[in-house]
């Protein structure tokens, strides 16, 4: 039998909303990532922090800048970037702003 606490919490965890992130987003060249994988300047994947990143291999992550939304795949991690910061493919850096900006303000999200 579940008591009510229980299904109470399992609902609201279907309804939360996703917690939005906000750091910098810089563009790299992917090669073979922490998660495996190797991948190329035009596939949409981005590497995270370490800990932004760990666990979170194969994840989807919603991007948005200036208006702008886009979406990758976590396949790396990025040592370098501070925590909330991501680097993004130039497939998806582009989606979102030119690579002559080189770094921007964004907000992410795990989806």
């Amino acid at each position: 039998m579940y008591s009510i606490t229980k299904i109470v919490i399992a609902l609201g965890a279907l309804v939360a909303p996703s917690l939005a992130f906000s750091g910098e987003m810089t563009w790299y060249t992917p090669g073979l990532g922490a998660c495996g994988q190797t991948n190329t300047e035009s596939d949409a994947v981005v590497a995270m922090s370490s800990p932004d990143q760990d666990g979170h291999c194969g994840k989807q992550v919603k991007i948005t800048y200036g208006g702008k939304t886009t979406t990758a795949t976590v396949v790396d991690k990025c040592p370098g970037c501070a925590a909330t910061s991501i680097d993004a493919s130039p497939a998806v850096f582009e989606q979102v702003a030119s690579l002559d900006a080189g770094r921007i303000d964004i907000t992410w999200e795990y989806i």
